[in-house]
């Protein structure tokens, strides 16, 4: 019998159905709008219409392999820090606000007033913001009092969807209910100290349990809907982070995924939780990996492959053309250009709205220094992808100063497939970079936790050390790693030289 992992992302959920061996036999995707109503920071989704697609995707998989395999277990993956709050007849009471929004700015202020930084992160391993579940509940109780009397559950999206499926209570695990901030890391229980500074009561939120566990079997009405059989076990998945994790073989500490693609994100497990000032004053985070006993923490730029996408749209017009004509890659047009050597320019890749770790400035812009008249396109293309290279470096060299070494890259995602991109990456990062067969580490991962859940494995991290196969090693090529170690010696230095100059560009490029 197989296993179905479902990943509900910003955008879009995947439902993909494994063999035990872990082969993809059938895979299906659906889209929903993010909805922007109006304020600026607000973002929200229909709930109800991830909840359609969700079925939609897993009715088209399940049709897809018929009979001949039946679901026996099915988990889910979903993003962290989005909310739906539901009546005590589990419908849903507004659209659920979205991780993206960052409405509840006083909230994060007042709690922060009340506990302080250093205190949430020791207790939670999130510093306060914004795009936290807890302050969107704050902001709910306060500005909108009428749906906030109204609320038996607020569920985040795994819950939500499981909840739907058939569960029996709402249950969450512990790596998704960490991306609340309300949720003691150490102890894996809720934070009373968090909740009561909040106005919140535990009641009002799903269970915590571990990843891999039993909540329910599929309900007959939805088994009618989607073709899976109401026999098929329901079990708690994941954080998407943590669950690619697990879908990578990310499974001890000092092996970390990297997820390039438009953001470039690294998830590093740890073998003990790591709480002190250096990953605060960094803004790393430290929550339960969904594979047993182990920790992770996550550093990410924002700016990753789009800053690619953007090169193309202005500058590759041509190349375009090209490709189009050719029926070839754009991109494979453009990394051809790419000069051989190390360049001597260097781009802040900092062209969002916001920097990601380890700054998370709203207020720095993109730079590009070292330009000559001499510079080719070869090294111009060279400098863009060097410059989300070195700041996930930097990452990885502060989180080492931190106490968290990391010593093997995994690398998923649509910039994975490049060899040019990974053996570039073990050069700057000076580690080995590991390709994999696997594609849809989240959803695989969602799923070795259903198999957990079914006993088809004894530990999650056992299935994943023996289903999870190399694809190929990139070791760093020792002459251009010198090279890169001189150069990130420069880059380290320039966002701190040129922070207070980038702040003022803000300001005079900003609506007043």
């Amino acid at each position: 019998m197989s296993l179905m992992g479902i990943d509900t992302g910003t955008t879009g959920v995947k439902a993909v159905i494994f063999n035990d061996e872990g082969k993809i036999l059938v895979q299906s995707y659906r889209e929903y709008p993010l909805i922007y109503p109006g304020p600026s920071g607000w973002v929200e989704l229909d709930a109800e219409r991830i909840w359609e697609a969700t079925k939609e995707a897993i009715a088209e998989a399940t049709a897809a392999v018929g009979n001949s395999d039946p679901i026996e277990a099915i988990a889910v993956s979903s993003m962290g820090e989005t909310v739906v709050p539901i009546d005590k007849e589990g419908r849903t009471l507004m659209n659920a606000i979205a991780n993206l929004d960052t409405r509840p700015i006083e909230q994060a202020k007042q709690l922060e007033e009340t506990l302080g930084q250093w205190r949430v992160f020791s207790l939670t391993g999130h510093l306060i913001h914004p795009m936290y579940t807890v302050p969107k509940l704050m902001w709910l109780r306060q500005e909108r009092p009428e749906i906030f009397a109204r609320v038996r559950k607020f569920l985040c999206i795994q819950d939500f969807v499981s909840f739907r499926l058939g569960a029996k209570e709402a249950a969450i695990d512990w790596s998704l209910a960490s991306r609340t901030l309300g949720f003691d890391v150490i102890r894996r229980q809720w934070c009373q100290e968090v909740l009561e500074a909040a106005g919140l009561s535990e009641e009002m939120l799903p269970k915590p349990l571990p990843s891999g566990e039993i909540i329910g079997t599929v309900d007959p009405k939805v088994a009618e809907e989607t073709g899976l059989s109401a026999k098929t076990v329901i079990a708690t998945g994941g954080h998407d982070q943590p669950c690619g994790c697990l879908g990578s073989g990310v499974v001890k500490g000092g092996v970390a995924m990297d997820a390039v693609g438009t953001v470039d994100c690294i998830t590093v497990a740890m073998s003990e939780p790591v709480l002190n000032e250096g990953m605060m004053r960094n803004n790393f985070c430290c929550y339960p990996h969904v594979a047993e006993d182990l920790y992770v923490t996550v550093t990410w730029s924002w700016t990753g492959g789009i800053l690619l996408r953007w090169y193309r749209d202005i500058f590759a017009t041509e190349e375009k053309s090209v490709a189009q004509r050719m029926g070839v890659d754009v991109y494979d047009i453009i990394v051809a250009q790419v000069s051989k050597q190390p360049t001597n320019l260097f781009v802040l890749p900092h062209f969002t709205p916001t920097t990601g770790t380890p700054w998370m400035d709203t207020q720095s812009k993109g730079v590009i220094a070292g330009l000559t008249i001499n510079t080719t396109r070869g090294e111009f293309i060279r400098a863009f992808l060097e410059g989300i290279n070195y700041e996930m470096r930097l990452n990885l060299e502060l989180l080492k100063e931190a106490g968290v070494i990391v010593r093997e890259v995994r690398a998923i995602g649509g910039g994975a497939k490049s060899k040019f991109w990974l053996q570039l990456k073990a050069n700057m990062f000076g580690i080995p970079v590991v390709s994999l067969h696997v594609s849809e580490a989240a959803c695989f991962g969602a799923a070795i936790a259903a198999g957990k859940a079914v006993g088809k494995w004894k530990s999650m991290k056992e299935a994943a050390e023996n289903l999870v196969k190399v694809k190929e090693v990139f070791e760093p090529d020792l002459k251009e790693a010198k090279l890169y170690n001189e150069r990130f010696a420069i880059y380290r230095d320039l966002y701190p030289t040129l922070r207070n100059w980038l702040h003022q560009v803000h300001k005079i490029s900003s609506p007043s």
